[in-house]
């Protein structure tokens, strides 16, 4: 049997939304996060409930172990998930503070997703010259995890050699 790809998923920009235009405010709710108001993505828990069958889920936000007190609850997932650690003082000119944490998680090989908002050149350079396969997968802030990502990412995945297609779990409306 083979691992499911990991599928790392961002928060600001990708669940915690922002920079909407005043009068166009997306599906979702304030949250206060240790004093903090986020704006949490109404849909966002749906669409990672639908990529559990397919992906290992894993936090990869500067919210670190914070994830898991704050947003299971809020977007309706049944258990916490696994976190990325960062390291605080990153190696100057290291074009993506994140990259360093997610080679030791992930390993050369292991197929990953990444959806993030921020994705910059350094990360599509890594991207492509990692031996396993790799999706980076962009967000706009105003909007975050939205349909056409959740169904590109299981499409993906679903086309990964000893992959199938996922039937989607959702929480009930």
């Amino acid at each position: 049997m083979r691992d499911k790809p990991i599928l790392f998923v961002d928060i600001d920009g990708v669940i915690s939304l922002w920079d909407w235009k005043s009068n166009v405010r997306p599906a979702g709710a304030f949250h206060n996060v240790d004093g903090i108001m986020h704006f949490l993505s109404g849909v966002a828990g749906n669409h990672l409930l639908a990529l559990m069958p397919s992906f290992d889920l894993v936090w990869c936000s500067g919210w670190e172990e914070k994830a898991n007190e704050h947003l299971p609850r809020a977007l309706g997932l049944p258990s916490a998930l696994p976190f990325l650690s960062f390291d605080r003082n990153p190696v100057r000119g290291h074009g993506h503070w994140k990259l360093a944490a997610i080679d030791a998680y992930a390993g050369a090989e292991r197929a990953l997703a990444w959806i993030d908002d921020a994705h910059d050149d350094a990360c599509r350079a890594w991207a492509a010259r990692r031996q396993g396969p790799t999706l980076l997968v962009e967000t706009a802030p105003a909007s975050g995890l939205i349909q056409a990502h959740a169904a590109r990412l299981r499409a993906w995945a679903g086309a990964l050699p000893g992959g199938r297609p996922s039937t989607p779990r959702t929480r009930p409306q």
